[in-house]
């Protein structure tokens, strides 16, 4: 039955071209920070101040050796775009994984137990709430220090939350159907019935919110790195590389520009990928 609806949903989800189209854009995303080094035609960090703002191949003083051209200490660009990759797609999807273990073991737990549990943690995700995560992120970045490992906890302190509330919204549900009662009247324990019974049922809204959310990390991600508190220098992140050629922007443009094409790229792929899977796979989302 699983199995069957699972092939009706995924019939679905083929028939929207911009979402496969997304998927493409996504997965050669995905290929390229995973074969950065036999991709990229030069290293991110070697710097050459003979080729200091050299422009694209295509302008005047270009050449194809730096198709993109070179950054203020002659850095290839399109180098440091393909290794920049790597920081974003694996900081957003360690985020993204981590927000969504945590938020989804304790929406089981609020939601199966409710009581004083419930209030407990639905009272946390309030306060959490009040703060948006840009915020949020910027006053921990800023108590804790720059840095990739703290810019990964400073994002995933909060952003758990929306993974809690969904999950415990569908588990609210989920504990009143008749094969949860049917597991509870054999006997079977709490853990046994979250995990083996109701847990499959949640798993695909909450994977569809996780590719959603992905796109809001490396957004944030950029955002602080843009900062200076995120990802440090001469380390390639697509944030930084924005903030650093912002002085050079009215005479060489390509430093910021190109970055930010990528962001803009992946960010919006992501986001259509997403919406696509939300609207083949679980359209209840569209209410939450």
């Amino acid at each position: 039955m699983r199995f069957e609806r699972a092939a009706y949903h995924w019939r679905r989800f083929k028939r929207d071209k911009v979402g496969l189209a997304s998927g493409v854009v996504v997965l050669l995303f995905v290929l390229m920070a995973i074969f950065a080094p036999f991709i990229a035609p030069h290293d991110p960090e070697e710097a050459d101040l003979n080729k200091r703002l050299k422009p694209p191949a295509w302008m005047e003083g270009g050449d194809w050796r730096h198709p993109l051209g070179c950054d203020q200490m002659g850095r290839d660009i399109l180098s440091r775009i393909i290794y920049g990759s790597r920081i974003s797609i694996f900081i957003g999807v360690t985020v993204v994984l981590l927000a969504a273990a945590v938020g989804t073991v304790l929406g089981l737990i609020g939601g199966y137990y409710g009581g004083w549990i419930d209030t407990v943690l639905s009272t946390i995700v309030d306060i959490l709430l009040a703060f948006p995560l840009l915020v949020f992120s910027i006053a921990l970045m800023a108590a804790t220090g720059p840095g990739i490992k703290n810019l990964i906890l400073a994002l995933t302190y909060k952003e758990w939350v929306p993974f809690y509330r969904l999950v415990r919204g569908e588990v609210l549900v989920a504990k009143k159907m008749e094969y949860t009662e049917a597991a509870r009247s054999i006997g079977a324990d709490d853990l046994y019935i979250m995990f083996r019974h109701i847990l499959p049922n949640v798993l695909t809204p909450v994977v569809v919110l996780a590719t959603l959310d992905v796109a809001n990390i490396i957004l944030s991600e950029a955002s602080l790195s843009f900062l200076g508190l995120g990802v440090q220098p001469p380390t390639p992140a697509w944030g930084l590389m924005v903030n650093e050629g912002r002085q050079h922007l009215l005479t060489s443009w390509w430093v910021s520009t190109f970055p930010g094409v990528a962001i803009v790229i992946l960010v919006l792929a992501l986001n259509l990928f997403g919406q696509s899977l939300r609207e083949a796979f679980e359209p209840r989302l569209r209410e939450k």
